[in-house]
């Protein structure tokens, strides 16, 4: 699995776990092999089994939706899911089933090294944030495994309901933003480069020195921070955080 296209041939033909029997299609995912975002869904719906492709039902107008509101397409960025075949009647997909495909999404972000990983809904959110809802962690970056991850509500919960579909698309907004900060981050030099015409975005300052945590950063979970179990996945309001310090914007 050296590239995408021999990874994509992998999945194609893979019989690793049940989901294989009831598939009309595998569905690795897509997008350019530079792209400095990756999204990751659940699994493949009915049109996504149909077509081979993800997010190409009602979830992925959506997706492409949001996408333009923040100047961006779906081909500037590559969209994969946990699971790579459809589960039966769009059931969850079990855990047995996303550790089978993990191999897949995995090798995925090693091929990509994107500067964003964007999980899309409570599945891929607990790959990375594992024993916290969705609802308590969305619209925050996270720092995992030396990968910045930035959890969304699903774009399906936004066709479901219009107070989920206002914080997807309030979530969406802080993209651009986040992008810059990781851009100067990845190369400092680029902070002095502009295209000419290239539109602003909202200034996201990164903070004080390493020694000092960064607001717009959550560490990895260690023991004396280990996440507590929510009581439940319902809808909520995230916590309230911390006022920054003075001259430092807040991202959240």
């Amino acid at each position: 699995m050296d590239t995408l296209a021999d990874l994509a041939r992998r999945v194609s033909a893979c019989t690793d776990c049940p989901l294989h029997t009831g598939r009309t299609n595998a569905v690795p995912g897509e997008g350019p092999s530079d792209a400095e975002i990756l999204f990751i869904g659940e699994g493949p719906g009915f049109h996504e089994d149909r077509q081979g492709r993800p997010f190409v039902g009602p979830a992925g107008n959506f997706l492409e939706d949001l996408l333009q509101s923040i100047g961006m397409t779906r081909e500037q960025v590559f969209i994969a899911n946990m699971v790579k075949c459809r589960p039966p009647e769009n059931r969850d997909p079990t855990p047995a089933e996303i550790s089978a495909c993990s191999k897949y999404l995995d090798r995925q972000i090693e091929l990509l090294n994107p500067l964003l990983i964007v999980t899309l809904g409570r599945f891929s959110t607990a790959k990375f944030v594992p024993g916290q809802a969705i609802s308590r962690v969305r619209g925050r970056l996270h720092s995992v495994g030396g990968r910045r991850v930035f959890p969304i509500m699903h774009p399906a919960a936004g066709l479901r309901r219009q107070e989920m579909r206002a914080g997807i698309e309030e979530d969406f907004a802080k993209i651009p933003g986040l992008l810059d900060v990781l851009r100067i981050q990845a190369d400092p030099a680029s902070e002095t480069v502009r295209r000419v015409g290239e539109p602003s975005h909202p200034s996201y300052e990164t903070g004080p020195p390493a020694q000092t945590p960064s607001l717009w950063d959550i560490p990895e979970p260690t023991a004396e921070n280990a996440p507590v179990p929510p009581e439940s996945d319902s809808v909520e309001q995230p916590p309230a955080p911390p006022e920054p310090p003075p001259g430092q914007q807040r991202l959240f």
